[in-house]
């Protein structure tokens, strides 16, 4: 018997500031393995969705469940340890840190609790474990080559990659990225297309808040989106530029042609 149980369910989830109310009754699933765009115009609600998903701020009602439990009341940091990780449009880097320090940081191995009480064994082996991991993430990451730079400075796509890196080093099932590609020069984003394609097909379920349709053609099986804090379409990405909903979202209507939805989007 096929198991249906999506990786992500969101049921009803709505969300106001004071009298803006930016997510109206959002309901949503994720399968394993997908590779979902979320999709919408500036102020759609995209921004407050992900917040929420990954337990940076709450919502005002409905319901988050990931592997069939519900998250919807749990901190940042205990949705990382439940399998969801996420990067940030703007990643800020520390000035004194390397970029393998920076990496290291990220591991949930690193300086956890049981390797405090084990003694300095434990900690010597948590911290061997994730220098090993932080190398090999570095590798795949297309980063190895600047792992003992300060990490402030990379450039912003490479900061967008040690971004990955970071959220990769609790080995998530599912991650959200922030536009990962806005601002990134065009050699760096293919590395980064390539990575997330390699990601996926190593089992990774990917949601990417993004504005770049070519990007998302090239990645995403499917796309949400969102226009003023409801859901208007889920579709694949070839069936956006015939989406009269997505087109009214974007344009306000009348526009017929694919190439103006990719202007404006």
């Amino acid at each position: 018997m096929t198991n249906t149980t999506p990786l992500l369910r969101v049921q009803s989830l709505a969300k106001a500031f004071g009298g803006n109310k930016v997510l109206q009754n959002v309901s949503f699933d994720i399968q394993p393995g997908e590779i979902v765009g979320l999709l919408g115009p500036n102020g759609s609600g995209k921004s407050t969705l992900l917040n929420i998903i990954t337990g940076f701020e709450s919502a005002d009602r409905g319901v988050i469940a990931y592997r069939g439990n519900a998250i919807q009341t749990l901190p940042a940091h205990r949705i990382v340890e439940a399998g969801i990780a996420r990067t940030f449009q703007l990643p800020a880097m520390p000035e004194k840190m390397s970029v393998m320090e920076v990496a290291m940081a990220a591991s949930t191995t690193h300086h956890g609790f049981w390797e405090t009480l084990l003694g300095t064994g434990g900690v010597r082996a948590a911290e061997r474990q994730a220098h090993a991991k932080a190398t090999a993430l570095l590798h795949e990451l297309l980063l190895a080559h600047v792992r003992d730079l300060p990490a402030s400075a990379l450039s912003g796509g490479q900061k967008k990659l040690l971004g990955i890196v970071c959220a990769l080093m609790g080995a998530p099932k599912m991650v959200f990225l922030d536009e990962p590609t806005a601002g990134v020069h065009p050699n760096l984003r293919n590395d980064i297309v390539s990575a997330l394609k390699r990601l996926n097909q190593q089992g990774m379920t990917l949601v990417i808040v993004e504005h770049d349709m070519h990007f998302i053609r090239e990645v995403c099986s499917r796309c949400i989106v969102l226009d003023r804090g409801h859901i208007v379409a889920s579709c694949c990405p070839d069936e956006l530029s015939s989406n009269e909903r997505v087109l009214q979202a974007y344009l306000g209507g009348g526009a017929e042609n694919d190439a103006v939805l990719e202007k404006q989007a």
